[in-house]
């Protein structure tokens, strides 16, 4: 990648990770619900399944190119139905004081294994920014550890906001669990009607 299209990159990636999408809704909520400290764990398995990701999303894009695409569909239908699920937990949710298991490790693993959006943005990055001038999977590397900034990065920025909110919402959290399960399920709409 042409050390010129580095800002775009940088700006892209400020502009879908920080955005809401589902893991950043989920690491929100959790923190919401358990704190900070109890979602650390979760935030683990976030870092680890976007890493998974995008690393098979760069094998991916390196090994079958162009031919990819046709496989995007199917990661779209079964990434939504999960985020259903997730809106569904969240709904049923609320904040918890020890009577609901802490989120896990899997958990978040499993929600950043299965964002489309973030699955969709890394192939994009990949495809626009490294392709067109390197055809060596070594290339695509350095633009994975700079996903990290749009994944992991947004997430924890996410889930230390919840955090932080979580005193002012204690409160109001079934109307909170309502507006984050709604999220979600707007989220999984675009997902699959944008």
């Amino acid at each position: 990648m042409p050390v010129e299209q580095l800002p775009a990159l940088l700006i892209a990636i400020l502009a879908v990770g920080y955005t809401p999408g589902p893991a950043n809704i989920y690491a929100m909520s959790c923190s919401l619900r358990h704190g900070w400290r109890a979602s650390v764990r979760m935030w683990l398995g976030l870092l680890c399944g976007f890493l998974a990701a995008a690393l098979i999303a760069a094998a991916a894009a390196h090994l079958i190119g162009a031919a990819f695409g046709k496989y995007v569909p199917y990661v779209r239908y079964i990434a939504a139905a999960y985020i259903v699920y997730l809106a569904y937990k969240t709904y049923k949710g609320g904040v918890s004081e020890g009577d609901d298991a802490a989120p896990s490790f899997i958990s978040g693993f499993v929600v950043q294994l299965t964002n489309a959006k973030i699955i969709l943005f890394d192939l994009s990055c990949y495809s626009a920014f490294v392709l067109p001038y390197s055809d060596r999977f070594v290339s695509l590397l350095p633009v994975t550890a700079l996903l990290l900034l749009a994944g992991p990065g947004a997430n924890l920025v996410w889930l230390l906001a919840g955090g932080t909110l979580r005193p002012l919402v204690l409160g109001h959290m079934k109307t909170v669990s309502v507006i984050m399960s709604a999220a979600l399920l707007l989220c999984s709409a675009m997902l699959l009607f944008i």
